[in-house]
């Protein structure tokens, strides 16, 4: 029989009860969790997190567990809902809390940048010794010369003329050369210097907005707790959706209730998306594509029966949908 670690404190009284279920499902088929994940056709890696309390398995593999287990689906399923409906509310919790830990950083950060405090020297002066220290000096008195001669005095009134006349001269040549260099053109302004330091990403999380696209959502730890259904349509026997994470600045689609041939594709104005084709009865998934915001991104599925539809994202200000954590932690 497995050994069980602790689930999370932090779970949900009716998600702590719907894993509690699985594992009691799990040791009385007297399967191992790879066979479970053999017979089920979900990864190891999402049995384990299904199990640990890290991820609420999907629709589908609790049904497919159910199946190889022998276990009363329809019992199972309504549990399932309860524990759907609480990590949804767990999820919405944890964006109010990452909103409040950025706009926290936001201060610090600002804080750093505050004005600086006057150096000690400064304060020891008093007032009237800074006004003291910056008065001017009064102006050196000359004795004026006795008079000369009237020829004299001509010559220097002369003088002073051409001296004038000189620099009225060159002041507008100076002018006139700057207006005739004026090209029109707006000076360039001096580029901001770049941050000093980008804001911390969460633990496991490998990739921000562009540096997501055409990455898998999973192994960019941009899942579990990090996303949220921001969009659905039905389509047939099938759901899709768009998945949109806040931490990681993406969106991808997924197709739940799939049969093989069906094809999910994730799209936003301007880029060239992501699409891939179901190969087994199970919730497909695109790769990621950098969005500026859910309200962009669209999700289109086109069945093998011929069936199409979209879903498109909603603007951040909606609520968030629900999220299930679907298999391969999409």
């Amino acid at each position: 029989m497995p050994r069980w670690k602790a689930l999370p404190e932090e779970l949900d009284p009716q998600v702590r009860e719907f894993a509690n279920q699985l594992r009691r499902m799990v040791d009385r088929s007297g399967l191992s969790v790879a066979a479970v994940a053999d017979r089920t056709g979900y990864s190891k890696t999402s049995w384990e997190r299904y199990l640990g309390g890290r991820l609420l398995a999907p629709r589908t593999a609790v049904l497919a567990l159910a199946e190889v287990t022998g276990t009363d689906p329809v019992h199972l399923t309504t549990m399932w809902e309860l524990a759907e409906r609480a990590w949804s509310r767990s999820e919405q919790r944890h964006d109010r809390t990452m909103d409040a830990l950025r706009v926290d950083r936001a201060r610090a950060a600002l804080g750093e940048f505050g004005p600086p405090e006057p150096p000690g020297g400064a304060r020891a002066q008093s007032p009237s010794a800074g006004l003291t220290d910056r008065r001017p000096k009064p102006p050196k008195q000359w004795a004026p010369k006795p008079p000369g001669p009237p020829a004299d005095r001509r010559r220097i009134v002369m003088f002073l003329a051409g001296v004038v006349g000189a620099l009225l001269v060159i002041t507008s040549a100076v002018l006139l050369t700057d207006l005739g260099r004026s090209d029109g053109k707006p000076k360039a302004l001096p580029r901001p210097s770049p941050s000093s330091s980008a804001p911390a990403l969460p633990p496991g999380v490998k990739c921000v907005a562009a540096s997501c696209t055409g990455q898998d959502p999973e192994a960019m730890g941009c899942t579990d707790k990090l996303v949220q259904t921001v969009g659905s349509a039905k389509v047939g026997v099938s759901v899709v959706e768009v998945r949109y994470s806040r931490t990681c600045g993406a969106a991808w689609a997924r197709l739940k209730q799939v049969a093989p041939g069906d094809r999910v594709q994730i799209s936003a104005p301007g880029t060239a998306g992501d699409a891939v084709v179901a190969d087994a009865y199970r919730d497909t998934y695109t790769k990621m594509l950098a969005v500026p915001g859910p309200a962009v991104a669209k999700a289109c599925a086109t069945l093998k029966s011929g069936k199409s539809g979209c879903a498109a994202g909603r603007a951040p200000s909606e609520p968030p949908g629900r999220s299930d954590g679907a298999g391969r932690g999409q």
